[in-house]
């Protein structure tokens, strides 16, 4: 994942790349998938000294996370949350609505 800021600290890009995109069967169940999607991400936040960790996914699409390490006290968390694992989620599983952050 990237995360470039300017220098008003406004996020001005971000991008996750990888050769390696997960492929979500749709046979496997909307758990699976998810939690396929949030371990390719993972190392992107695990470099900034940061990690994440999937808690439940509701019938709605509402899934919720755990965020440890650098991440916690990050002032870009929301950005990330929202504009990274959010997006990248609901771009990758149409059935996904919403990331929470659970404490």
């Amino acid at each position: 994942m990237i995360l470039e800021f300017g220098k008003n600290g406004s996020l001005e890009k971000l991008s996750v790349t990888d050769q390696n995109e997960p492929e979500s069967p749709p046979t496997l169940s909307l758990h699976d998938r998810v939690a396929e999607v949030i371990e390719w991400i993972r190392p992107a936040l695990q470099n900034d000294g940061g990690d994440i960790e999937l808690v439940g996914v509701d019938p709605l699409g509402v899934v919720s996370v755990r965020i440890h390490g650098a991440c916690v006290g990050c002032p870009a968390r929301g950005m990330t949350l929202t504009f990274g694992v959010e997006r990248t989620l609901r771009e990758r599983i149409p059935e996904v609505t919403q990331v929470l952050c659970v404490s």
